[in-house]
């Protein structure tokens, strides 16, 4: 074997010192005081923006906007579950889902005749 080539051996030893100089970077990166700087102030904002979120929120909803909002979704709700609006999109949906239904079904069993091998008698249809 020549001297200059590398081994099978020499070639394991190498990449095994790779996965282990990887990790101790990527160690040394995760404690890095730049890395936890960078997640304290990513919590930060988040909470500050969560606690913005919530507190607008709390606004909107007291304001005469959110409390028009509001009764309009809820009398939305009443007319859908109290009419025949609800009752036709049942119809509609359940006629859908049944078409979907039937048709997997057909293809379901035409794959399935695909894949069992065909009588020594017998032809397919194409």
């Amino acid at each position: 074997m020549d001297e200059n080539s590398p081994s099978e051996e020499n070639l394991a030893d190498e990449f095994r010192t790779l996965g282990q100089n990887l990790v101790k970077s990527l160690n040394a990166l995760w404690q890095s005081p730049q890395r936890k700087r960078l997640q304290d102030e990513i919590e930060d904002g988040l909470h500050t923006l969560m606690t913005t979120v919530k507190a607008e929120a709390a606004e909107f909803s007291q304001s005469p906007t959110g409390q028009r909002l509001k009764s309009d979704l809820e009398d939305l709700q009443h007319s859908l579950q109290n009419s025949q609006v609800e009752a036709k999109v049942r119809q509609e949906l359940l006629k859908a889902l049944r078409m979907v239904n039937a048709e997997l079904e057909k293809m379901s069993a035409a794959w399935s005749r695909e894949d069992q091998p065909a009588d020594a008698g017998e032809t397919r249809e194409t």
